[in-house]
Parts: structure tokens; sequence; C-alpha cells
């Protein structure tokens, strides 16, 4: 079983086609970086017109039983996620109203401060502030994954310490190991990990290094020393991978409606530009040849844990209803 806890693509069927060759059961999507209610909304809508057109591919899931049954009939589960909390527009309410339409995970903060907490490029983090907390509770409530990918290391921290369920770390690494802002300290990553979380490696080569992004064997030794910080059952795959982007997807990525200026995000004024994906994960069809590599170095339970397991004890402990 594999699992892609990040996406960010823009997805047809040839993207679609390209999750069933590389024998993906469930890929959670980005339908939202700076999208408003009603923008979201519409997204969910064509997520539906998806699911219909492509139903010998996909199928929309709300329940890790949803995802079992994708696999059963050879396609791929789409679990609906944004990566900012916009689309609530700081109602509380509006989480509830987002999980019954489907929504499974939401991050609480993208790449600026809001009314939830700081995010990881501010000069400053604040916090989860008292908003935030109730978020957490409702997102507790319902069953909804909160991810901390891109908030600030305090924020992260304080999310950790507040939820009562997992939370995940869906597409960052370890900043011991690759320094940069999108990345997270040991400290969040265990705190992760106690309280039975999951941090997700992806493959972005600006926040993967030089180093471990440029070969599957270097990629996976990140994937081992990884384990060794937050344990080899907190440990999967986010690769924040994004099929057909090009330059206006990217700049709605970073700067939205927020700035006039530029921003680069997790890229630079040297680098500008769209980052082609490593050579060995073009696609998410490279994720048989992960298997294998983490097989010359792991037991075969251990690499099905990786592989897609640890995702799953996560969203039963979390999205299944109890």
């Amino acid at each position: 079983m594999y699992v892609d806890g990040l996406e960010n693509s823009i997805y047809d069927r040839q993207v679609f086609q390209e999750l069933r060759a590389g024998r993906i059961t469930c890929a959670v999507v980005t339908m939202a970086f700076w999208e408003d209610t009603l923008e979201t909304m519409d997204r969910i809508g064509q997520w539906h017109d998806f699911a219909e057109q492509n139903a010998d591919l996909i199928l929309l899931a709300r329940t890790t039983r949803d995802i079992e049954h994708a696999a059963a009939t050879g396609r791929t589960a789409i679990m609906l996620g944004t990566q900012n909390s916009s689309p609530i527009a700081d109602r509380v309410r509006f989480v509830e109203l987002f999980h019954d339409m489907g929504l499974r995970v939401m991050q609480l903060t993208y790449n600026n401060q809001n009314a939830l907490g700081g995010s990881c490029y501010e000069p400053r983090d604040s916090g989860l502030t008292r908003f935030g907390e109730q978020v957490i509770r409702e997102m507790n409530r319902v069953g909804m994954l909160i991810d901390i990918s891109h908030v600030g290391e305090r924020t992260g921290l304080e999310a950790a310490e507040r939820s009562e369920r997992p939370i995940a770390i869906t597409h960052a690494n370890a900043s011991s190991l690759v320094p940069h802002k999108r990345n997270k300290g040991d400290d969040l990553i265990t705190a992760v990990a106690e309280r039975g979380g999951i941090i997700g490696i992806p493959t972005y080569p600006k926040i993967c290094g030089d180093y471990y992004a440029a070969s599957l064997e270097r990629w996976c030794e990140l994937i081992l020393r990884t384990v060794e910080i937050a344990g080899i059952d907190h440990v999967g795959i986010g690769t924040d991978i994004g099929r057909n982007e090009d330059q206006a997807y990217l700049d709605w990525m970073r700067v939205g409606r927020w700035t006039k200026g530029e921003f680069y995000g997790a890229g630079s004024a040297a680098s500008p530009g769209v980052t082609p994906p490593p050579d060995w994960m073009k696609t998410t069809e490279g994720f048989p040849a992960v298997e294998l590599e983490l097989r010359r170095h792991l037991p075969e339970a251990d690499v099905a844990k990786v592989m897609g397991g640890n995702w799953m004890r996560v969203y039963r402990d979390v999205i299944d209803p109890t």
C-alpha cells in the first residue's frame, strides 16, 4: 500500500493515470493555498466532477474504509486537503461544514501569519492563538487531520501539545538534516511523534537540499535519518509533487493576493522559477522504486510502514468515525 501524504498538482486524467501506474493507494490533494470559502467550495465541486469523469481511476475518500475500497477496486483514493485555513474564513463553525463537504486535512497556516498562529516565514512566531486552539479542538471533534508543514516552530509545538489526536507534518524535512525555514526542528518532530503523529518526507528539491535530492539512494538515506529522529512508526512520504505546474500557478502559491511585490517561497531570487522534479521522482510512478531501495536497508514490515502503513494508522486515529 502506497500513500502520498501531500501533493499540489494541477490534475487531469494523465496525472490520475500516473497515480495508478505508481500503484498509489491514496493521495492527499491541495485544494487551497490562499483560496477563500467560495473558491474552495468550487474546488470541492470540481473534484466531484473529476471523480465522476474518472471513476475508473479514482474515488473521493472520507474514511479509511473508502481507501481500502479504492485499493480493492484498482483505483486511487483521493483525500481532500488544504494548505491553509483560509477557507474557514475565521469561523470555527465552518470547520464542521467543510468536513461535511469532504475536507479531511487542513494546514493551520500557510506562508503568512493568520488568525490561528504563526508561519515559518514570519520573522517572529507568535505561537498558537486562542482562535487557533478552538479550531484545533473542533478539528479533533469532527475528525480532520491537523497539518503543520508551513507553521512556525512555536506554533507547531503548541499545536502538538493542544491536540488530543495525532497531527501531521505532511511535507517537510528535519532542519537538522537540511537547514531551511520550511523544515522542522528535531524537538517539534519528536513532539509530533510522541503524540502518535507523522512526518511526510517530500521530494521537492528546494527543501531536500542538493545532497539528498541528487539520487533515489540519497533521498532514501534522508528517510532513514529521519527515522532515527522520529521512529519507524512516525515517518511516511509526502512528495509535495506538483505535476503540470506553471509559473502562474507557482506565483499564486507564493504571493496570492497578500503582496504586490515578490516572494520566492522556498526558492530565491537566484532561482525564482518552477523547480524541476528530481529525475528519480518525476511523477508518482517512482513509488515502486522507493520501496525497492528501502528494502535494501529496512525489514519488509518497516518498509510497509513508511510506504503507507503509518499514514493509514494516523488516518484511522483521526478521520475515521468514533
